[in-house]
């Protein structure tokens, strides 16, 4: 279930066309947030220039300095194992601060503010110099899959409607914690003596998957998402799609698309035991998976799709429901 971008080509398939020759695991991800499409519309109007973006060439002029981290990923190694990153944000985090750090652009990461209490007021995730301007960006890794509105509702046009696999986030609520708070941080007084010089602009940089209910489906663009954004389907274990391969996707390898030996490749079978016994479990959340082709024993991913448990769609429904009450 292939679900294509603009260009008529899917991000699987522009991912290994374009970095194919990539093996680490680590690398990969790293080229994927470098290169991935961004995930909100810099130009849609709600944002009023608050998104961020890498250059329009950072991929292509990122392409000797991966190649060769590719032969020797002993440096970005040593950098990840420094840092406790069992969650994927926080990864996907230590890989763009070495990128950053790589382009010579990074002034600051991770920088606490605090009043004069030694109370936590906020965080820098980044600071980066552009030209001589400095810049705040907030950044996001997110997979949201998008649920039907409540009936009666304007079809697509709420941000609402995507939710997060474990229901607790969506990219409604995201964005607004992120515009209404984190972005104003610079403008707190206890802010002004950790800056170097006044930032120019606050923005966030946001990249990510958004997953689609039995397929592809249009996005409207009043929604403010980017037309060539990474994309899956999501569906109940009766509709899994067919696939010479499959594999199971853990939180850290969600970001750039799959590349497995065929060892750790499984049939339609075991794939549905597999998920049977991860949904045993009455408060199951939904299961990344990902479609593969199989090339040279290697097992390329050509789709993925979070495989909902029996009551998400209803639990989704009413998170929803409640959201835009």
């Amino acid at each position: 279930m292939p679900a294509s971008t603009d260009s008529g080509q899917s991000c699987q398939e522009r991912f290994h066309c374009r970095w194919g020759q990539l093996t680490d695991p680590h690398v990969r991800a790293l080229a994927w947030l470098i290169d991935a499409p961004s995930l909100l519309d810099p130009a849609a109007p709600q944002w009023a220039g608050r998104i961020a973006e890498l250059a329009s060439d950072a991929g292509d002029a990122a392409r000797p300095w991966l190649l060769a981290l590719d032969s020797a990923p002993q440096a970005l190694h040593a950098h990840l194992a420094l840092h406790a990153h069992a969650r994927l944000g926080r990864y996907a985090e230590q890989l763009m601060t070495f990128y950053l750090q790589h382009l010579g652009v990074l002034a600051g990461h991770n920088l606490q503010v605090r009043d004069a209490d030694k109370r936590t007021l906020g965080e820098f995730d980044f600071l980066v110099w552009r030209d001589e301007a400095l810049l705040h960006w907030e950044f996001a890794t997110k997979f949201y899959l998008l649920q039907s509105p409540p009936a009666g509702a304007v079809r697509e046009e709420r941000a609402d409607y995507f939710v997060g696999p474990n229901l607790a986030d969506s990219l409604g609520a995201k964005m607004q914690k992120i515009f209404q708070r984190q972005l104003s941080l610079s403008d707190h007084p206890a802010a002004q003596p950790l800056l170097p010089q006044p930032v120019s602009a606050a923005q966030a940089l946001v990249k990510g998957w958004l997953f689609y209910p039995d397929g592809d489906y249009p996005v409207s663009p009043a929604l403010g998402v980017c037309g060539l954004h990474c994309r899956g389907f999501w569906c109940g274990l009766d509709a899994m799609p067919e696939a010479p391969a499959y594999a199971v996707l853990p939180r850290l390898s969600w970001l750039a698309p799959a590349r497995l030996p065929s060892a750790d490749t499984i049939d339609r079978g075991r794939l549905g035991e597999e998920l049977s016994r991860r949904f045993a479990d009455d408060e199951a959340m939904p299961v990344l998976v990902a479609l593969l082709r199989m090339e040279d024993g290697i097992g390329l991913e050509i789709s993925r799709g979070f495989i909902v448990p029996e009551g998400w769609r209803e639990r989704a429904g009413q998170r929803v429901q409640a959201a835009v009450e």
